[in-house]
């Protein structure tokens, strides 16, 4: 069953911004100064809406989208909105919350306005959470099905460095480089005349994003100084 057309974008306000670009100058300078954070590729940002499709390899990878000079709105972990004072801050400057482990039908809906809205892009780490290792295993379709229902393009991005900066268990924030490389757009899945999705494009289109962030990713991990290594069998196999 296909979701409702998505309500009006109810944080777009010119306060919502402002609050946006305040706390994105802050935090692009820490990382700036701290891990030399270096950004490749910004030509290749759409103007408008589009998906953000960045790999995920340490906690740090959502702030650091600081370092891209548009408003990007995030979905973020619903039990963020329990404290008060976040809840507030990060509704404020444009986040979402979902329920993950569920098909969150209002997160859905929230991301198809935003997209629909035609001005801001939504991140969607299409490996579902943060991993490990070198390999970029096959995506989920999250993704590639909001950019088809709005036919937005899909932005790949590949971010090196994090996982040594800040790998999984870490309590601070290692002064190690952080080099990003934005891919070229990736036009959505097609509708038929109808109007109607084909599981198969999205399929496709997602399988195309894994190749491109993979590239990307491997790319910005040797600039880094920490190149992937592979290991015999470790091949994608299967889908999520």
């Amino acid at each position: 069953m296909e979701p409702e057309l998505p309500a009006a974008d109810s944080n777009s306000h010119w306060y919502n911004r402002a609050t946006y670009h305040v706390l994105r100058y802050l935090v692009w300078g820490l990382f700036k100064f701290w891990n030399r954070i270096s950004v490749e590729g910004r030509s290749n940002i759409p103007d408008g809406a589009c998906v953000w499709a960045p790999n995920h390899r340490s906690y740090i990878d959502t702030p650091l989208q600081s370092c891209i000079p548009r408003r990007l709105r995030f979905m973020g972990k619903e039990s963020v909105w329990n404290n008060r004072f976040f809840g507030w801050l990060f509704t404020t400057i444009g986040c979402f919350p979902v329920s993950r482990g569920s098909a969150d039908r209002a997160a859905l809906l929230t991301a198809l306005a935003v997209l629909q809205n035609g001005e801001d892009p939504v991140v969607a780490f299409p490996e579902g959470e943060r991993k490990d290792g070198p390999r970029i295993f096959p995506l989920f379709d999250g993704a590639a099905y909001l950019a088809a229902k709005t036919q937005v393009p899909i932005v790949p991005v590949g971010i090196g460095g994090t996982a040594a900066a800040m790998p999984r268990g870490a309590k601070f924030l290692y002064p190690k480089r952080i080099h990003v490389i934005i891919g070229e757009p990736i036009p959505p899945p097609p509708l038929s005349a109808t109007g109607r999705l084909s599981r198969q494009e999205v399929r496709k289109t997602s399988e195309r994003l894994r190749e491109e962030i993979q590239e990307l990713f491997d790319r910005a991990q040797i600039i880094c100084g920490t190149p992937n290594v592979y290991e015999p069998g470790s091949e994608p196999q299967t889908n999520p």
